[in-house]
């Protein structure tokens, strides 16, 4: 018997997966997206309004597939989401995470690879 330890990496989530940034955003497969959904099933480009003004309809297409929670990339840095957007979204029984864009692009491929249910916004890099 062998006292070798195999070690064997997690295999990926189905689903888009945040490959790395760019200067132009998050990339996923090929493209960059300056600002990015996404869910299990599908990804997008996002045109969000100024965070001061997000609102649940911005990220209907998202909170309509009843997620564990939301993960939302506020930009370059982390920022208190607007209290009416959370408390929305906790109405429908949606969490909110919040995180800066970079650490919730990379929660992402984690959180999924555990198989959770879960979407995301992203605010771009820049913001």
């Amino acid at each position: 018997m062998s006292d070798s330890i195999r070690i064997t990496r997690d295999p990926t989530a189905p689903g888009p997966i945040v490959r790395g940034f760019a200067a132009t955003g998050f990339r996923v497969g090929e493209i960059a997206y300056p600002a990015l959904l996404l869910s299990p099933d599908w990804h997008e480009p996002w045109s969000p309004p100024p965070f001061e003004a997000l609102t649940p309809e911005a990220v209907a297409a998202l909170v309509d597939e009843a997620p564990e929670f939301l993960l939302l990339g506020t930009g370059a840095n982390l920022r208190r989401a607007p209290a009416a957007f959370v408390a929305a979204l906790e109405a429908r029984g949606v969490g909110v995470e919040i995180m800066d864009s970079r650490a919730a692009a990379r929660a992402w491929g984690v959180l999924r690879s555990e198989g959770r249910k879960i979407c995301a916004a992203l605010y771009p890099l820049g913001a």
